[in-house]
């Protein structure tokens, strides 16, 4: 479902700042080489979230589902001196592109990519973050957002991608379509989180800012 014309989506995008060349670099590499490129949060969202990070200058961040890179790049942008993004991904088949980006950008030092199952690596995680970025398989949403509000620091932020999944979670769901389901339950769960408020902006696929009270 596209939310606006794309004449103007072209415009919104031809006003809005130019992705890095290094970015322009992964974009380009994840549309010719790697499956489902749509997943790239590529250039307008990517600037959001590099905006968003500035606002916020996280020292911390946790970052569900890395796919190539791209949005923990952005985020990078927008660290605290001596910041830090650990980002998770059960894709080992990217682990080597992303780690080639991240030292291309000079953010080898700022970026910890762990390649397994975030369900199980969270739970272990020491430490609080200023800033949780939710971006992985949309089955286990309500599942992530339960792990990590109580490992989000007071006044921080969790963003939460996808989560008006094309529309779909105004229609009629299927019995049998679980990520539908979870992402109609994630967003109701959120709005009626008293620890929390939240803002769904409808940027791309959707886009759930919460911040932690």
């Amino acid at each position: 479902m596209e939310f606006i014309s794309q004449k103007l989506d072209d415009y919104v995008c031809a006003h809005t700042e130019n992705e890095p060349e290094i970015l322009y670099q992964l974009n380009r590499e994840t549309h010719m080489n790697v499956l489902r490129p749509r997943m790239l949060s590529g250039h307008f969202q990517g600037r959001v979230l590099s905006m968003l990070a500035h606002m916020i200058q996280p020292k911390n961040v946790l970052e569900i589902g890395t796919y190539t890179g791209y949005s923990a790049l952005c985020f990078a942008e927008g660290l605290v001196e001596n910041g830090k993004i650990t980002t998770i991904d059960k894709n080992e088949e990217l682990e080597d592109l992303v780690n080639e980006f991240v030292e291309k950008a000079g953010f080898k030092n700022q970026i910890d990519c762990i390649i397994g199952d975030a369900m199980e690596i969270i739970p272990t995680m020491e430490g609080e973050f200023d800033l949780v970025f939710i971006d992985a398989d949309k089955g286990n949403y309500v599942n992530y957002y339960n792990l990590v509000i109580d490992k989000v620091t007071t006044g921080g932020y969790i963003i939460v991608d996808n989560v008006l999944w094309s529309g779909k979670v105004i229609e009629e769901v299927a019995k049998d379509d679980v990520d539908t389901q979870t992402l109609i339950e994630l967003n109701k769960l959120i709005h009626e989180d008293e620890r929390v408020q939240e803002v769904l902006l409808p940027i791309r696929d959707g886009l759930m800012i919460v911040r932690k009270k």
